[in-house]
C-alpha cells in the first residue's frame, strides 16, 4: 500500500484514532492526530500489510515519544534548578514577608525622594521612566522645553540616588 492508500485509511478512521489517543491519556489528542497526519505525509512509501494496525502503532509511538519528552524536560528543569540554586519546585516563588517589608520601605523612600524635587519634576520623571515616554514628547505634553525636562530628570535622578545611598547606609 502506498502513502495515498495509508492516507485514505487514516481519513476513514480519523475519529477512531482520535479516541484511541485520548484513551491513552492525551490532553492534546487533536495535536497528536495532526502530527500523525504529518508523519504519514512524510513517511516512506511501501507495502503495508495492515494499514490500520500500522496507524495505531504510529499513534502509540507518538504518545510514547511525547511522554519521554515531557519526562526528559522535567528532569532537565529539575537538574537546572538544582545546579543554579534557583527556586525549588517544592518552594513558593512568592517573596518572603521580609522582602515585602523591605520593598515597601524602599518604595516609600523613592516616593519621598520624588516629592522632594517638586510636583512637575516628579510627574516628568514618572512619565519618562515609568511610562516610557520619550523626553521630547514629555516636553510637549508639559508645555516646557526639552532642556527643562532634562533638568527636572537630573534633579529626580539625583534625589533617587541620594535616597538609595541613605537606605544602603542605614
Amino acid at each position: 500500500m502506498d502513502s495515498s492508500g495509508l492516507e485514505a485509511v487514516f481519513i476513514a478512521n480519523r475519529d477512531t484514532l482520535l479516541r484511541f489517543i485520548r484513551s491513552l491519556g492525551a490532553t492534546d489528542a487533536e495535536d497528536l492526530v495532526q502530527e500523525l497526519w504529518v508523519r504519514i505525509q512524510t513517511a516512506p512509501t511501501g507495502p503495508i500489510a495492515s494499514p490500520l494496525s500500522y496507524l495505531y502503532r504510529m499513534a502509540n509511538n507518538l504518545m510514547l515519544d511525547r511522554h519521554r519528552a515531557v519526562r526528559q524536560a522535567e528532569k532537565r528543569d529539575r537538574e537546572w534548578t538544582e545546579a543554579t540554586g534557583g527556586p525549588s519546585l517544592d518552594r513558593s516563588e512568592e517573596p518572603s514577608a521580609e522582602r515585602v517589608v523591605i520593598a515597601r520601605e524602599q518604595a516609600a523612600l523613592a516616593e519621598s525622594a520624588l516629592q522632594s524635587v517638586g510636583d512637575r519634576a516628579a510627574r516628568i520623571f514618572r512619565r519618562h521612566r515609568i511610562d516610557g515616554v520619550e523626553q521630547r514628547v514629555v516636553a510637549a505634553e508639559f508645555g516646557v522645553s526639552l532642556s527643562t525636562v532634562e533638568g527636572d530628570l537630573r534633579k529626580a535622578y539625583r534625589a533617587m540616588i541620594d535616597a538609595k545611598r541613605r537606605y544602603d547606609e542605614a
